[in-house]
């Protein structure tokens, strides 16, 4: 609203200073730039990390392979969380020691995190194993993937008025100390005959 509120200073006026043009121009490039510039690159950043997401999810799915695990006995749970937000998502999972069968049929058995709430020997959960069978993490799904790269885009585009709001006052900052530097060299000019009378005369 600012660089808007700087426009006025176009109209003609016989006390407009250089410096006031300049400040006209430097609020429209701004203007222009946030209006137009800023929408441009969050929107090439998020299709950029669109892309790049959805890439992974395609090589995430082609590595990842969901098998079910059997709970052999439950684990004891470590240490308590005084962070009662980390408590209340690991209340939804259980340390279990489980079987499962790796895509490339060996069985293999370990310690895994499992969802559910109070696991007894023989019940059956969802995990995910690479190739070798290993434990790995459940693979991101689109949903989310479009999720992060909106948020890229909404990060960019922020950044990028941030920018150039910082660009804007920094001139304004340096016209302004001009303004100051030009006032001090006239009033260093008249100041020591300031208020005397027939000065001039």
């Amino acid at each position: 609203m600012r660089a808007i509120a700087g426009l006025w200073r176009w109209r003609r006026n016989p006390l407009r200073r250089g410096t006031d043009l300049v400040e006209a121009w430097t609020a429209l490039a701004a203007l222009v730039l946030i209006a137009v510039a800023v929408p441009v690159v969050g929107t090439v950043t998020a299709g950029l990390s669109r892309d790049a997401l959805l890439t992974s999810v395609r090589e995430q799915r082609e590595a990842r392979h969901a098998t079910v695990g059997t709970v052999v006995r439950k684990v004891s749970a470590p240490p308590l969380d005084p962070d009662p937000e980390t408590a209340s998502a690991r209340d939804a999972h259980s340390r279990v020691l489980a079987r499962w069968t790796g895509p490339d049929g060996i069985d293999r058995s370990g310690v895994v995190v499992a969802r559910l709430g109070a696991p007894r020997p023989g019940d059956h959960f969802r995990l995910w194993t690479d190739e070798r069978g290993r434990v790995v993490g459940r693979p991101l799904d689109t949903a989310t993937a479009t999720t992060h790269a909106a948020l890229a885009g909404l990060g960019a585009a922020a950044a990028s008025v941030a920018l150039v709001e910082g660009a804007r006052r920094l001139v304004l900052w340096r016209v302004v100390q001009g303004r100051y530097a030009r006032l001090d060299r006239a009033w260093a000019a008249v100041g020591p005959d300031w208020g005397r009378t027939g000065t001039g005369s």
